[in-house]
């Protein structure tokens, strides 16, 4: 295996070459503007995830203008790529979801492939939206060249007879509609006012969440995870980051110098104080695999026993992310969380400087404040990502029990195989309270593709069966997600994982104190049902089919370079 400083040492730049051979390519690069006193400059790369199709990227290729001027004028030459995004909140509840997670990988990918096919000596990533973060983070630390990450910024809230409101706001509505506590016309008003302008979705959801978590984690300058998206303040951040990326090229910092073990220990406790994402927890994997950072699911139970959760944010609380920032926003709370002992301070960042040499400088939470409540009364002494084990889900599962009142769920199972039958149940009334949803063949490679399921998990609350019904799946939920759900059950179906062999009436344990999920089937019977059970075959046509056969468990991070270990 070839260290880490030989390839530093190999990597040099076409167009830099000594001698005769660097015309071609000096030719092809006058044709962008480059001049004879351009070609000696660092050729750095800035990556925008824009697109048209999504709020959450909409604003991003203006965004990608001001982070050239930063390069600019630290003396580099900066060159904007694009890359793919699939809309998380426009593909729910459709077969497009299908292709979300997959993007994540898609767009790893491509940036590593545009980086290091162009030798880009650094480069900055700007992503606004669920899978292009942690796609951004993962090419990063694939392409071994210093990078620095930007967060396009949480939008603002929307707002409706007084009150805060969101896309999950449009999901629940749906339920009320179905549960006839709201009209169609209130269910009209809400999905025109809850998305205002650009931004990722508000609440502690998996855009800022990973947002969060890639800021405690030292990748991108400090408080600007927090900075909405409309806002001033983000429009400084790119420029910033502009000229960040030349400070570490010049000092000789590359990613994986920054993305420690330590560093991830951060960003888990970060995710877990602020009650980020489920999603968070097969990203911050997929980033450690590419980072080689020694980091497994059930390192996340071991945060969540000593970190405690001190936000009041949706989709459980009252507060957005706007609220955050407000009130001094994540880096804030990194004070806060290193002032109590809570954060390694001694971690190198894209400043150059260290996390505890940052936070000297960083805002205290602001006085009044109600959006981070106190260490010593918060809103659960624990975290509340939980991963969960049993006969239902041996390699885990994911919970998230931020406001679930529910410390264990005693219920038969009524399985499906797809979500539009479970939500047709749902809205048939034929699902009741104690009921246990099941939903299966909807992991990585069942799937394919790892589907969300906000728009059921949102009806269920909707028409108040968020806690007397349990939610379970091999599938994901969205950041949005709240209520006694539990995804990425692993072994997924399609892997011949215990779920596939469930069946309706079958009853089902799942215990927040004791970390159980277990169905209450014995050893023979389940033999028995293997046995009569046939799996489908895998998907083979596309990207889909591709992935299908390359995706590892949900409990590796459902990465697609799994048998890399080096």
């Amino acid at each position: 295996m070839t260290s880490e400083q030989s390839k530093k040492d190999l990597r040099i730049r076409s167009h830099v070459y000594d001698g005769m051979v660097k015309s071609p390519n000096r030719a092809m690069l006058r044709a962008t503007g480059m001049t004879d006193k351009d070609f000696d400059k660092p050729l750095i790369g800035v990556i925008s995830t824009w697109a048209e199709n999504t709020p959450c990227n909409l604003h991003l290729e203006e965004l990608g203008k001001l982070a050239k001027n930063g390069i600019r004028s630290m003396g580099g030459w900066p060159v904007q790529f694009g890359t793919i995004t699939v809309s998380d909140g426009i593909s729910m509840g459709t077969p497009g979801m299908r292709f979300s997670l997959p993007s994540r990988d898609v767009i790893a990918d491509s940036i590593e492939v545009a980086m290091s096919g162009h030798n880009c000596d650094a480069f900055v990533a700007i992503g606004g939206c669920d899978k292009n973060m942690p796609g951004s983070m993962i090419a990063i630390a694939n392409t071994e060249v210093p990078a620095i990450f930007v967060y396009g910024g949480t939008i603002s809230p929307g707002k409706l007879d007084g009150k805060d409101i969101d896309l999950v706001s449009v999901f629940e509505a749906v339920g009320h509609w179905n549960h006839k506590d709201m009209t169609a016309e209130e269910v009209r008003a809400i999905e025109c006012n809850a998305c205002p302008g650009p931004g990722g979705c508000g609440g502690m959801y998996t855009a800022n969440t990973m947002a969060s978590a890639i800021e405690a984690m030292g990748m991108s300058l400090p408080g600007s995870s927090s900075h909405p998206a409309t806002f001033e303040e983000k429009k400084k951040d790119v420029e910033a980051a502009g000229k960040a990326v030349m400070n570490l090229l010049e000092k000789g910092i590359y990613p994986r110098d920054i993305m420690t073990r330590e560093a991830f220990e951060n960003a888990l406790t970060v995710i877990m104080a602020l009650g980020g994402s489920t999603n968070s927890v097969l990203h911050l994997l997929a980033i450690a695999h590419a980072a080689n950072v020694d980091l497994t699911i059930d390192d996340f139970n071991v945060f969540q026993k000593k970190v405690p959760h001190i936000a009041d944010l949706k989709p459980s609380g009252q507060y957005v992310f706007q609220d955050l920032y407000e009130a001094g926003g994540v880096e804030a709370v990194m004070k806060y969380l290193y002032q109590n002992g809570y954060i390694h301070g001694e971690c190198l960042t894209c400043t150059g400087k260290t996390v505890a040499e940052n936070l000297a400088t960083a805002p205290d939470l602001k006085p009044g404040q109600k959006v981070i409540v106190p260490l010593e009364h918060p809103k659960r002494p624990d975290g509340p990502l939980l991963i969960l084990h049993g006969n239902l889900a041996t390699e885990g599962a994911v919970a998230k029990v931020s406001g679930v009142k529910s410390r264990r769920h005693v219920g038969p199972a009524k399985v499906f195989n797809n979500e539009e039958d479970a939500v047709k149940a749902v809205l048939a009334d034929e699902v009741v309270p104690g009921d246990v949803i099941v939903i299966r063949f909807q992991g990585p490679k069942g799937g394919p593709g790892m589907p969300e399921m906000l728009s059921l998990s949102g009806i269920l609350v909707g028409k108040g069966q968020g806690e007397s019904v349990a939610l379970l799946t091999d599938g994901r939920f969205s950041g949005g997600t709240h209520g006694f759900v539990v995804g990425h059950i692993a072994p997924e179906a399609q892997d011949g994982g215990n779920i596939a062999y469930l069946h309706d009436g079958d009853t089902i344990i799942i215990d927040q104190d004791t970390k159980e999920i277990t169905m209450d089937v014995s050893d023979a019977e389940l033999a028995k049902r293997k046995a009569e059970t046939t799996i489908p075959p895998l998907y083979t046509r596309g990207v889909l089919g591709k992935y299908a056969h390359l995706v590892s468990s949900s409990a590796t991070g459902a990465v697609t370079d799994f048998w890399n270990k080096d």
